[in-house]
């Protein structure tokens, strides 16, 4: 791994958050044809105490050692969640330097998903 593949700084302060997404038009998102794909880089203890339906388990230092497959389309709209945001925000950094450029986060990420009384799954 080079230091190129780390996220840098400037990577963190995105205005990505502007751009979220609100659980409830996520949820109506998730019902389409080609819906995003939800990626939870949480902890393996905090996603199966409950975790969007159909995200991937993809965390944080599984990325970082390239253990999680990623989508084989760059422009693949991708999801990234965590519990308040911090993990996504370096997870995305990582996916732009890899190519990715198709990153929308969920307002709230999973905290803001129970608090809009969705739907989780074990």
């Amino acid at each position: 791994m080079t230091d190129r593949e780390f996220p840098s700084v400037a990577d963190f302060h995105s205005s990505d958050e502007e751009n979220a997404v609100r659980a409830l038009d996520l949820q109506q998102r998730l019902k389409k044809k080609q819906p995003p794909i939800i990626m939870d880089v949480r902890s393996g203890f905090e996603y199966r105490r409950g975790h969007i339906p159909g995200a991937v388990h993809a965390p944080l230092w599984k990325l970082l050692f390239r253990q999680v497959q990623l989508p084989e389309n760059i422009g693949t709209e991708l999801v990234l969640t965590c519990e308040h945001g911090p993990r996504a925000q370096m997870v995305q950094g990582l996916l732009r330097r890899r190519g990715y450029r198709n990153i929308v986060p969920p307002e709230g990420h999973m905290s803001g998903w129970r608090s809009a009384g969705l739907e989780t799954e074990k």
